[in-house]
């Protein structure tokens, strides 16, 4: 949907039922509809109103929505201006999925009791989930930021809440340094947390929570460092920054620009044309 002062976009990740929305609307406003999924959203700027279990809410700027699968509501502006907002959709056995790779046998699905939730820390965890997803971020990225999204949302918003682990624990160091030898093999591949996870022997969470404690970086963190790296090299051999973000598994030259510069304070072509 696009006009003046209203548009919408969707995203999907292939391979798990998990969507992404950004909306702006002034005048548009929804019937009474409910999703089939877990929906999240954090509203970006101005504020929109929705009744929902029979009483009319209001999320403005920085508050978190959470729905229900199959919780009716509706929705429209609450201010003269409009409002914009972010929202994922997540299927319910993808949320099962998360939370029983993070504490096997957690008894049932959370249940979210309120549709509007004040938590900054929350709406950081939903913007960061949505902006991989938007961004078409590697793999890894995407899934650990879901984990680390549902694991907030379960702890810190729903009524009924999953068991979830604690947050200490042993590290098998043995089974992160398998872990580290897969990613320095494969870093230019879309690898999955899944892939990563079962040559270490262990869950999903396991792996993100001890291949940091062991190394000081998320799995993802460590794929683009090897990417980088990669990628310096190929770029002080004289090879083109394109082709050196295609080798070394950078989605584009501007991700591969935007990274780069971040990380060494100079631009991909500055550092390959340097004396």
């Amino acid at each position: 949907m696009t006009s003046s002062g209203e548009r919408a976009a969707y995203w999907r990740v292939p391979g798990l039922a998990l969507e992404a929305m950004d909306a702006r609307f002034e005048q548009y406003a929804y019937p009474m509809h409910a999703h089939d999924t877990y929906s999240f959203g954090v509203t970006d700027d101005g504020a929109q109103s929705f009744v929902c279990r029979g009483e009319r809410h209001v999320s403005a700027a920085g508050l978190v929505m959470a729905f229900n699968p199959d919780e009716p509501h509706d929705g429209q502006s609450a201010v003269h201006h409009g409002y914009r907002y972010r929202m994922l959709h997540l299927g319910e056995d993808l949320l099962r999925d998360v939370l029983d790779d993070a504490a096997p046998g957690s008894a049932g699905l959370p249940l979210f009791g309120t549709p509007v939730v004040d938590n900054p820390a929350l709406a950081r965890a939903v913007a960061r989930l949505h902006t991989a997803v938007v961004k078409n971020a590697p793999r890894l990225v995407i899934e650990e930021r879901l984990t680390a999204t549902v694991l907030a949302l379960s702890r810190h918003a729903a009524t009924r809440s999953a068991r979830l682990p604690d947050r200490q624990g042993r590290v098998d160091l043995a089974a992160m340094a398998l872990a580290r030898s897969l990613l320095r093999q494969r870093f230019a591949e879309n690898i999955t947390a899944d892939e990563v996870a079962r040559v270490a022997g262990c869950s999903r969470f396991t792996l993100y929570r001890g291949f940091r404690a062991a190394y000081g970086f998320a799995p993802s963190d460590y794929q683009r460092d090897l990417r980088l790296r990669r990628a310096r090299t190929l770029l002080a051999e004289g090879t083109a920054p394109s082709t050196a973000a295609a080798e070394a598994g950078f989605a584009d030259q501007a991700h591969l620009t935007r990274w780069f510069t971040r990380t060494y304070g100079v631009t991909p072509a500055a550092y390959r044309t340097a004396p």
